[in-house]
């Protein structure tokens, strides 16, 4: 059984830094590019930043420089380091495992971020 576990979430000030992890369990880890994606209100989900088996990053423009995603291919996990975090990264953040040759894709439940002005 596939399972993708968010943790972190909370809620801080403006300015502030969260560090959310995703640990993976019932997958070769190494086989997959992991992402984080995430969902505001009334908009659609969004790619954040993905790394891939090797460790090569990826991020959108609006988190560029502020957020650090980084993997553990011994731990099973993925963490992103947030910082500078504004009100408009309030959100819930969805970890994603996508296997690089069959596409298979897993989702996390999801984790509340909420960033207070």
């Amino acid at each position: 059984q596939v399972q993708l576990v968010e943790s972190g979430g909370g809620l801080v000030q403006d300015g502030g830094s969260l560090r959310l992890s995703c640990a993976a369990s019932g997958i070769i880890f190494s086989l997959y590019n992991m992402a984080w994606y995430r969902q505001a209100p009334g908009k659609q989900r969004e790619l954040v930043a993905s790394i891939s088996r090797s460790g090569s990053t990826d991020y959108e423009d609006s988190v560029e420089g502020r957020f650090t995603l980084s993997r553990d291919n011994a731990k099973n996990t993925i963490s992103l380091q947030m910082n500078s975090l504004k009100p408009e990264d309030t959100a819930v953040y969805y970890c994603n495992a996508v296997q690089m040759y069959t596409r298979q894709s897993f989702w996390g439940r999801g984790t509340q971020v909420t960033v207070s002005s």
